[in-house]
């Protein structure tokens, strides 16, 4: 599923558009938790981020305050995409927002608004600027690269909390630490009609449609082979040392 929703405001003048992706983190869901904002430079590639900790507070906190953050860091004169995984964080900005200004911040029930404060804050640093809200899946092997990074880094900082980024010098976020591997392929047995027994599932190699990290450590571009193996996609190499 995939989707862009809009905020337009009055633009003094038009520059070139900003992508970029934001996220947030709760390791409990209340637990401790981060967020984190990531723009791309022209060619896609993650260019300028920065990630915070939260102490212990909810997945929606952490996904509003990934956003808040980002539209704080960017330049609000030039049109901005973000990217993100969070339905509620997306709608609240884009769909339940007007509602909720009209009945004075509550709810169809007559609640108070969750979360008010940056949801106000949001609305204010939207307030004039052009603003595309596209929704990505998150945890997808072939998924955007910019809102793996972003969700890479917000999960680092729920775990350690501890502030990253770019103009901190911080390398690029690991994987996430409660991110199971991918499936293996499943074994079947020598002599099932399939040549080469269990090998032979697994010994496909694709070109790889955004660059990447292998279990080994090192990166891989764009175009390159890949091969599955026990923990995701990587080198082809790699795989056959694993299984060997």
């Amino acid at each position: 599923m995939s989707g862009a929703l809009s905020r337009h405001g009055m633009i003094g003048h038009m520059r070139e558009r900003v992508v970029a992706a934001c996220d947030g983190a709760s390791k409990g869901n209340p637990g401790p938790a981060g967020w984190a904002w990531v723009v791309a430079e022209g060619s896609g590639t993650p260019a300028r981020w920065e990630a915070g900790p939260l102490g212990r507070t909810t997945n929606n906190v952490a996904e509003l305050t990934a956003l808040e953050r980002l539209l704080a860091a960017t330049d609000p004169d030039v049109p901005l995409e973000v990217r993100m995984d969070s339905q509620y964080a997306m709608k609240a900005v884009t769909t339940w927002l007007p509602g909720w200004k009209r009945n004075g911040f509550r709810t169809a029930a007559g609640k108070p608004v969750a979360n008010q404060e940056l949801v106000v804050r949001i609305d204010e640093l939207l307030d004039g600027r052009e603003v595309e809200f596209r929704y990505v899946p998150a945890h997808q092997i072939d998924g955007d690269p910019l809102n793996d990074f972003a969700d890479r880094a917000a999960s680092q900082a729920a775990t350690v909390q501890e502030p990253a980024g770019s103009d901190l010098g911080s390398p690029e976020p690991p994987p996430a630490p409660d991110t199971p591997p991918a499936r293996a392929p499943r074994r079947r047995p020598t002599g099932s009609g399939q040549r080469g027994g269990a090998s032979s599932g697994s010994s496909r190699t694709i070109k790889a449609k955004f660059p990447g990290r292998c279990v080994c450590g090192r990166s891989y571009p764009a175009g390159e082979q890949i091969a599955r193996n026990d923990q995701g996609w990587g080198h082809p190499e790699c795989r056959t040392a694993a299984a060997g």
